[in-house]
């Protein structure tokens, strides 16, 4: 698995924190972490947690990340910019239990942490159980494990309701307002890493008329 961290201006200064406990849990498991910043708070590049969205709808949507962690100082701006979506069911994990919760129950494809709330002594800790509870099994086999089927088949409902409720990417991103847009994709790494994992040449064409 590929996962897709980002970062918004409030918790920059906190990306190599996040970076280390994520690849400290994840990689031993055999998954790869691909850092799209921000990497300091002083980057050229300053992401706004709507620009989250938008940078992580176009990872998820072309293939170049199979998950995005990400957050902002309370995690609730960058869930909702993310579910704004087509193809993001992100959800707003503050403890270990709620990464594993949603990981089984919800099963989706990126997860809003609040970097900003009781993130002092032993936060990088906390960090790593989350990460640890979120990916410990395959996602999606339901909690308790006797209320697996009504849960898959709610979560099957709810991916049929956003195939009819949600557009394109590709006709939403040329509706936006472009300067957020090209904000988005403004990081220092973000066409070095983005053009060489990205699986949909429409998606792929479209962002190069931003960068």
């Amino acid at each position: 698995m590929k996962i897709a961290l980002i970062n918004e201006n409030s918790q920059a200064a906190k990306n190599s924190i996040i970076e280390a406990a994520l690849k400290k849990v994840v990689e031993p498991m055999g998954h790869t972490v691909v850092n799209y910043g921000m990497y300091s708070a002083d980057d050229e590049a300053q992401l706004t947690y709507v620009q989250i969205g938008i940078l992580a709808a176009v990872l998820l949507n072309s293939g170049a990340a199979d998950y995005v962690i990400t957050g902002c100082g309370t995690g609730e701006g960058a869930m909702l910019a993310c579910n704004s979506f087509p193809g993001v069911i992100c959800g707003h994990v503050e403890s270990p239990l709620d990464a594993y919760t949603f990981a089984q129950i919800n099963d989706g494809n990126a997860i809003a942490i609040p970097f900003a709330l009781g993130f002092g002594w032993g936060g990088d800790l906390n960090l790593e159980y989350i990460f640890e509870k979120l990916y410990c099994e395959e996602s999606g086999q339901g909690y308790p494990r006797e209320r697996a089927v009504p849960e898959q088949r709610n979560k099957r409902i709810l991916d049929d309701v956003k195939k009819v409720t949600y557009r394109k990417l590709t006709d939403i991103i040329p509706e936006l307002d472009q300067e957020l847009v090209k904000g988005a994709f403004a990081g220092a790494k973000f066409s070095e890493l983005f053009f060489a994992d990205c699986k949909d040449d429409e998606i792929a064409a479209l962002v190069k008329k931003y960068v």
